[in-house]
């Protein structure tokens, strides 16, 4: 299923970052044995990005003709809290 926001043109063109997609949608290999981690990859024929496969917003990002490459995002927010004297 591809989520509405997606399908928007002008909310597509705005988007520039993966978190701008919404929630994770995850995909899944169908059939065959397991494959090594870079085989979840592949070069976009359009603007050249690496998408992984294992998440389907990139997948619908990357097939729309003329779009523009993701911004790339932190991972993860590191906290940092003050330490007790």
């Amino acid at each position: 299923m591809v989520p509405e926001l997606l399908l928007r043109r002008e909310v597509r063109s705005a988007m520039t970052k993966l978190s701008d997609l919404g929630p994770l949608i995850p995909g899944r290999l169908h059939g065959g044995d397991l494959i090594r981690e870079e085989g979840h990859f592949y070069n976009c024929p359009n603007c050249g990005q690496k998408v992984d496969q294992r998440d389907l917003r990139q997948v619908f990002w990357h097939e729309e003709p003329g779009h523009e490459p993701l911004e790339p995002e932190t991972v993860a927010t590191i906290l940092e809290f003050s330490r007790k004297k």
